[in-house]
Order: C-alpha cells, then sequence, then structure tokens
C-alpha cells in the first residue's frame, strides 16, 4: 500500500501543472479520479512534440497515470450533481481553472468546503487569484520571459535563453504537491481542510531563492557577458563547452588544478576568487580552445582523476541508457490497453516502507465512471439513466 492509501482525489485539472501534481499524489497510493469532460480532457487529443498516440496522447499518457477517469458534463444538473456527490467523501479537490471559472461552475472553495469542511482545496493559477495579471495567460514560456531567469545565462546582447522544458509547469506542479501535502498533514492534526493556493509566476520566483537574493541583498547586477556563461551569478569557467566529439560541462574548477590538466599556463597564477570574475569572458575563451582538442570521454578520464567538476552533456538517447539511471530506476514501464507498452520517468522519492507503484496507466475517458458511480452510492439503474442522458460518460 502507498503512504497515501486511503486518500481521495477528484483532479479537475488540465494541462501539465495540475495533472503532474495529481499524478504524485496517484503514485503514492491515493486514489485520484480524473474528472474530464464527456469526451476527455483537451490534452488527450493534442499531439506533444508532433508525437500521436493510437487513442491518447502521448503528453497525456506521462501525466496521468494512477488515476481513474470519470467523464461528466459539469455543466448539465445531473453531471455537477455527481461531482458536489463525490466531493462530501473527498480529502482533496485539485483545479486549475483560469481564476473565477470555478464560481460560475459552482465548484469553488467557499462552495465546497461547505459541503465538506475537511476538504482540502487546491487551486492552481498562472498569477494568482487575483490583481493586475489576473486574466493574462499563464503559459510556462511566458512565465519563464517573466521571472528573470533567461537573463542569468548566455551572452550578452544575444537572446535570452529558455529551459528546455516546461520547467515553470514542473516547478509549479512540485509546489502545489507539497501543499497538498502539508494541509493534510495539518488535517490530521486538528481536522481542519482549507484552501491552498499556488501560482506559477511565485513559484518560478521563489525557486530562484540564491539569484534573486543575490540581487537584492548583496547588490550584484545579473549581466552577461561577451561568452556563454550558464549562469550570471557563478565564476568562470562554466558552462557548455564543445569537444573533439560533442560537448561537455565544466564546473568553477580551481583554476591552478584545471589549468595544469588543460595545458593553459596562465590560469596557473590566477586567484580562483577575484580573477575568475575579472577575466571571465577570457578564462571562458581560453578553455574552449583548450576542449577542443580531446573528446569528451578522454576529457573526462583526465578531470575525475584530478578531482575537476566536469560532466557529459547528453542527449535523450544517452540518457536513458545511463548506468546510474538504470542503476535507480528512474523510469517505469509498463503495458496500456491502447498505446502498448510505455516507459516514461517515474517518482523520485524512495519510502523504504511505502514506496510509488504504478497500479495503472493513463486512463481512457469515462473509463472508471460506473465503478466511481457505485462506489458514491448510485445504483445501477441510475448510473445507466446518467449514462443514457449524458451527463456522464464511459469508456471513450
Amino acid at each position: 500500500m502507498g503512504i497515501l492509501s486511503g486518500y481521495r482525489v477528484l483532479d479537475c485539472s488540465i494541462a501539465m501543472a495540475g495533472p503532474f501534481a495529481a499524478q504524485r499524489l496517484g503514485d503514492l497510493g491515493a486514489d485520484v479520479v480524473k474528472v474530464e469532460p464527456i469526451t476527455g480532457e483537451w490534452q488527450r487529443h493534442t499531439a506533444a512534440g508532433g508525437a500521436r498516440g493510437n487513442k491518447v496522447n502521448v503528453s497525456f499518457l506521462s501525466l496521468n497515470r494512477n488515476k481513474r477517469s470519470l467523464a461528466v458534463d459539469l455543466k448539465a444538473p445531473d453531471g455537477k450533481a455527481v461531482l458536489l456527490d463525490l466531493v462530501k467523501t473527498a480529502d482533496v479537490f485539485l483545479q486549475n481553472y483560469r481564476p473565477g471559472v470555478a464560481k460560475r461552475l459552482g465548484v469553488d472553495y467557499e462552495t465546497l468546503s461547505a459541503i465538506n469542511p475537511k476538504l482540502i482545496y487546491a487551486s492552481i493559477s498562472g498569477y494568482g487569484e487575483d490583481g493586475p495579471y489576473v486574466n493574462n495567460p499563464g503559459q510556462d514560456l511566458i512565465l519563464q520571459g517573466m521571472s528573470g531567469a533567461m537573463l542569468s545565462a548566455g551572452r550578452a546582447g544575444e537572446p535570452p535563453t529558455p529551459a528546455g522544458q516546461f520547467l515553470v509547469d514542473a516547478v509549479t506542479a512540485y509546489t502545489a504537491f507539497e501543499g497538498v501535502l502539508a494541509a493534510l498533514l495539518h488535517r490530521e492534526r486538528t481536522g481542519e481542510g482549507q484552501l491552498v493556493q499556488v501560482n506559477m509566476l511565485d513559484a518560478i520566483t521563489t525557486l530562484q531563492m540564491q539569484e534573486l537574493s543575490v540581487f537584492t541583498v548583496g547588490g550584484k547586477p545579473q549581466a552577461r557577458s561577451a561568452e556563454p556563461h550558464a549562469h550570471s551569478y557563478i565564476r568562470s569557467p562554466y558552462g557548455a563547452f564543445a569537444t573533439a566529439d560533442g560537448y561537455m560541462i565544466v564546473a568553477f574548477p580551481s583554476l591552478k588544478n584545471f589549468g595544469q590538466v588543460i595545458g593553459e599556463p596562465s590560469f596557473l597564477t590566477m586567484n580562483d576568487e577575484t580573477d575568475t570574475w575579472k577575466f571571465r569572458d577570457e578564462i571562458f575563451a581560453r578553455t574552449r580552445e583548450r576542449l577542443k582538442l580531446k573528446t569528451t570521454a578522454e576529457w573526462l578520464a583526465l578531470f575525475r582523476a584530478a578531482d575537476v567538476w566536469a560532466g557529459p552533456v547528453y542527449g535523450y538517447a544517452d540518457l536513458v541508457e545511463d548506468a546510474q539511471i538504470k542503476h535507480n530506476g528512474t523510469f517505469v514501464e509498463y503495458d496500456h490497453p491502447t498505446e502498448g507498452h510505455v516507459k516514461t520517468p517515474g517518482f523520485p522519492i524512495r519510502f523504504s516502507k511505502t514506496p510509488s507503484r504504478v497500479e495503472r496507466g493513463a486512463p481512457l475517458a469515462g473509463e472508471h465512471s460506473r465503478d466511481v458511480l457505485a462506489e458514491a452510492g448510485y445504483d445501477a439503474a441510475e448510473i445507466e439513466r446518467l449514462l443514457a442522458s449524458g451527463a456522464v460518460g464511459a469508456g471513450q
């Protein structure tokens, strides 16, 4: 049994941040019921990176394992009534509607907490529940741009450097996941439910705890320079460098030690704490020229022997075959009824007594509607009536 076994989560979220947070709860054993429209959440039907599944889109597949699906029309009186019935015995309600939508649908915190005062109600938004940006689109890249992080790496005068993943969505998902767990702990101690609000702008801003404090407390400007440093607040050399056969990372080594390994005499008399900032671009450029002379494997062997912090630059094909990744069991694999064999990143936290597990893959839309309604006390005749009316769907 998982550590959250016995808890019921109603996941009314879409896209990435909400579903990812709910999936984390499901990985730990919670019974996550994905409440979606009759035809399924929109992301079921939108290709991710150009990849389409047989029936379930790859992106949806990756964010919705360990869930059951209840397909229901919340605009139909009977459909809304079904959801409100489920709220009576739920532990967590998770949504990422645009601000104001939950109120219009009649599933806002005030309404649902009146039905179930012990409910943990998690609301995810782009910028907060109110304020000047409340109606702005909360999209990952837009929030990356606002966060300031894009100007902490790369060359001055060149375009900002985005993250190579949906960073803001992922950070927001983890923030919501932590918030729900903390609220559940509070409820265990006091019996009280509460509203948990998470927004993408705050999540990505607070992630930069060190960088922003260097600016706000230390007074150091965020300044990119002529070479493509990986971080404006880390001393040189720090970044990705071309080798004879690929790329590798070098992370702020001792210059004297580093200079001896790569054969750069100018580094031998430099001071790590002052010259690495004063001559940041020169150090980067000289490192770049030296590292072109050997392969990545050759440099890594030399650097490991000399205790220089360095590593390879992987593509996904390299990552999935990495020995440590395999040792850790980072990816989980299972068979899906429509998509075949699935290999996808798993849950990153290890528990000695209550490990995470994959109980089921991403559900088909409404696949579990009958089961969920039966558990909520609906008899067979009423379930069939709801299905016939279109207020509830099954098996899309």
